[in-house]
Formats: C-alpha cells, sequence, structure tokens
C-alpha cells in the first residue's frame, strides 16, 4: 500500500505556487507596459494640442495658414460618412445573421458562408479600399464621395456586425423560441417579438465596435483618393468630403514641411477621440437600457 509523501506533496506545490507568481507577475508587467503606453500617448497628443481647440478651430473650413485651419469640414464629412455607414451594416449585417442562424440549413454551403465572413473580419482595410475603389469609384462611377466611400467602409465593418449578431442570436435560450412557437407564433413572429429584442444588447454591441472602427479608419479613404484640400463643406451623400482620420494623416505627413501642423495633427486627435467616446457613451446606454428590460 502506498502512502501521500508529504515532503514531495509540499514540493509540488511550492514548484506551482512559484509558477503561479511568475506568471501573475509577467501578467502585471504586460498591463504595466500597456497603460504607461497609453499615458505617454495621451500625454503627448494632450499636451501638443494644448491651446489649439477652441472654438474657432471647430468651425473654421481648411487653410493653408496653420493658425486659421479649422476642421468642421472634416467633422460634417465624419458625420455623412456614418450616416451612410451606420444603417447599411445594421440592416444587412444583422439581417444577414438571422438567415444564417435562423433560416439557412446547416449544411456545406452554410459552413462556407460561415468561414468566408469569418475570414473577411480578418482581411487588412487596404483590401477593402482596393474593392471600393474598383466597384464604387471606377465601375459604377461614383466618383470620391460620401457614398462610395461609405459603402467601402461599410464592406470594412460588415463582417464584424455579422458575426458579433450570430453570437448574440446563438446565445437566445432555446426554451423561449419552443415557447413562442407553442402559442402559436410564426418564425418570422418569434425573430421579431423574442429573438430579436433578446439579442439586442450584443447586437448593439457589434454594431458599436465596427462604427468605432469605420470612424477611424484611413487606409481606404486613402486608396479612394479623399482629398484634404480646401474643399466646401459636404451637404449631403453625393458630395466631396474628408473625414478627420484623413486630415490628421495630411498634417502629420505635413509636419515635416510646417512645425505647426504636428500641433494641429494633435488637436485634431482629441477631438476624433472625443467624437468616439460620446458615440460609445450613447451607445452603451441604449444597449444597456434594452439589457435591463429583457
Amino acid at each position: 500500500m502506498k502512502y501521500v509523501d508529504a515532503a514531495q506533496v509540499q514540493k509540488k506545490m511550492d514548484a506551482r505556487l512559484s509558477v503561479n507568481k511568475i506568471a501573475k507577475s509577467l501578467f502585471l508587467l504586460s498591463t504595466l507596459i500597456g497603460l504607461v503606453v497609453l499615458v505617454i500617448l495621451f500625454y503627448r497628443v494632450i499636451s501638443q494640442s494644448m491651446g489649439w481647440i477652441d472654438l474657432q478651430f471647430i468651425t473654421n473650413k481648411l487653410s493653408t495658414m496653420a493658425d486659421k485651419a479649422g476642421i468642421m469640414g472634416a467633422i460634417m464629412g465624419t458625420l455623412w460618412l456614418m450616416l451612410v455607414v451606420a444603417p447599411i451594416t445594421m440592416f444587412l449585417g444583422v439581417g444577414t445573421a438571422i438567415y444564417l442562424e435562423e433560416y439557412a440549413k446547416k449544411g456545406r454551403l452554410q459552413r462556407f458562408l460561415q468561414m468566408n465572413i469569418s475570414n473577411l473580419a480578418g482581411v487588412p482595410s487596404i483590401v477593402f479600399g482596393i474593392l471600393g475603389l474598383t466597384i464604387f469609384v471606377r465601375a459604377a462611377g461614383l466618383g470620391n464621395i460620401v457614398l462610395a466611400g461609405g459603402l467601402t467602409m461599410a464592406l470594412l465593418v460588415l463582417p464584424i456586425v455579422v458575426v458579433a449578431s450570430q453570437e448574440a442570436i446563438r446565445a437566445v435560450p432555446g426554451y423561449l423560441r419552443e415557447a413562442s412557437y407553442g402559442m402559436g407564433a410564426t418564425k418570422w413572429q418569434t425573430i421579431k417579438n423574442i429573438v430579436l429584442p433578446a439579442s439586442l444588447p450584443g447586437i448593439l454591441t457589434g454594431v458599436i465596435l465596427a462604427l468605432s472602427r469605420a470612424i477611424g479608419e484611413t487606409a481606404p479613404l486613402v486608396v479612394l483618393g479623399i482629398p484634404a484640400l480646401l474643399i466646401p463643406l459636404p451637404d449631403g451623400i453625393f458630395d466631396k468630403f474628408t473625414v478627420l482620420p484623413m486630415q490628421i494623416y495630411y498634417w502629420t505627413i505635413d509636419a515635416s514641411l510646417v512645425s505647426e501642423y504636428a500641433n494641429l495633427a494633435a488637436a485634431t486627435i482629441v477631438v476624433l477621440l472625443f467624437v468616439l467616446l460620446v458615440m460609445n457613451s450613447i451607445a452603451v446606454i441604449i444597449r444597456n437600457k434594452f439589457q435591463r428590460r429583457f
């Protein structure tokens, strides 16, 4: 009969505790490195933008003179772009997720579609820019207008919305569907009245992440040839436009010629971060409201 060797057990326990302490220290170090880099980045941006963010900077148009340059055109272009991206991604993304989860038969076709959608979420953004340039700018003849940029950005973030919506729909308990069917509801009535309300918090989370990525992307718009010149303010989806990330990009490049452009770029970054914070805060409030309700 074998007995437990207390010394051997203690030795193994000490080894496990040592490994645990090492892992904990490594994870803490990784977190601290990320926080330090983030703090340095924020400090650098905010310090460079001090004295440049004011009402004139927000309301003025673009100018070749750094002290008179403003970002109203970029702000309006960003808002118009989001007005195109948001409805397209929501309707197509949620609709695709509903079809794949509720209507599509499980088989090779469904797995093929699912695999490709998941892979599209990892495709570099510049590839979508080339796709938008080929289809919307050249083939459709739209040019570098808000509609072309919005459609391109919608293609970029659509897989994120689809995958997030699928996960949210899949998480709805099966007994809710069965109870609805048991009361005589049709499949569409069950989806509309039971599945969608229950999965709405997860769907909104996916939409938030998608719009946050779209509002900060630059590479696809560079490929489309979106300008950052002295252009009129956009009044609709068929006007030429620029956006905040593009303005940051061009001002960063021009900073090598005029040092003040670095301050303008930093001030624009602060404004972009504020816009993202406001958008995410509003969306999170809406999401939490529905989450408490359902």
